[in-house]
């Protein structure tokens, strides 16, 4: 099977994937305790005013019904419109997705440019003093709350050294990627020392197979044994690590938009079930579950770049 069948019957695939994914999370979002209109009219609110509130949205009517609205809505595209904001769901989650992706990328680069370089060298420099120094590294990053490296980011980099915002998004490209790196060194603080200790054992593994014996027997220089042969076997562990990792990334970012005051997909999903929204949140966990896919996808693709024998049959 080539690549363009493989991922074509993946994208089928997904669909009831997805399906499984709207039942739990609709009825899962239902099960919220609290009337979303008493919570937002709060002190105001009447039993009469709630009661016809509920009924021009339809929110009276049976969960299965209400269910069947909402599979009707997500087949037309229609993601529904706001309790909280009265505006269409899209238009909405939309500017707050491109915030949270752009936190997400920068995580994944700044991953790769901390675990790459280092996973090759503590391996290169096995029981070295660096090696010794990036594995007592590792073990302290592990254990420490994103949370508070973020906050202590922000102390050291942006009040402290001012190097950079507190909080915010700002305008503009470049203020963009200004306001987004602590947010996305904070994220991949946490997930490159898993990575890097992955790498660092497969190259260790790979340097004691039999092809990188026949290849130095051949007289090869070290570093085309090390980029051509040891590096692309040692990736795949590492790429699928990346993945999974990248996958559950997301939920993350709702951390970290948090602590950095960022209008992102994440903070918005947290205030909407503060204010039970159900369409935003329903429209917002299923987006995620998407990206999950999708992510989990172009990692096996990437599969067959890094390692031309996998198959796809």
């Amino acid at each position: 099977m080539n690549r363009g069948k493989y991922i074509l019957r993946r994208l089928v695939q997904m669909v009831p994937v997805l399906f499984g994914i709207t039942v739990i999370v609709f009825f899962m979002v239902h099960l919220i305790p609290g009337n979303p209109y008493a919570v937002m009219l709060g002190d105001r609110a009447t039993d009469t005013m709630i009661a016809s509130a509920t009924h021009r949205f339809g929110l009276d009517k049976p969960l299965y019904v209400q269910y069947g609205y909402f599979l009707r809505n997500l087949v037309e595209l229609n993601l529904g419109q706001s309790i909280k904001f009265g505006v269409p769901v899209s238009s909405l989650l939309w500017p707050r997705l491109q915030v949270s992706m752009a936190v997400a990328v920068m995580t994944i680069g700044l991953t790769i440019v901390i675990s790459l370089p280092l996973g090759i060298l503590s391996a290169l420099k096995k029981d070295s003093a660096l090696d010794n120094l990036v594995r007592s590294a590792l073990m302290v990053t592990m254990v420490m709350p994103s949370f508070w490296v973020g906050i202590m980011l922000i102390i050291l980099f942006a009040i402290r050294l001012h190097l950079f915002p507190v909080a915010g998004w700002g305008h503009g490209f470049g203020n963009h990627v200004w306001h987004i790196f602590l947010p996305g060194l904070t994220l991949a603080l946490g997930v490159a020392p898993i990575l890097i200790r992955t790498l660092r054992n497969s190259i260790l593994e790979s340097f004691g197979t039999d092809y990188i014996k026949t290849a130095r027997s051949k007289g090869l220089e070290e570093r085309k044994v090390v980029v051509g042969h040891v590096l692309r076997n040692a990736l795949m562990p590492s790429v699928t690590l990346l993945g999974i990792t990248m996958g559950g990334l997301m939920g993350g970012t709702v951390i970290m938009e948090k602590v950095f005051a960022l209008p992102g997909a994440g903070a918005l999903l947290i205030d909407s079930v503060s204010a039970r929204d159900y369409p935003v949140v329903q429209a917002a966990a299923l987006v995620f579950a998407l990206l999950v896919i999708l992510v989990n996808l172009a990692t096996d693709i990437v599969y067959s770049f890094i390692d031309p024998r996998v198959s796809y049959d």
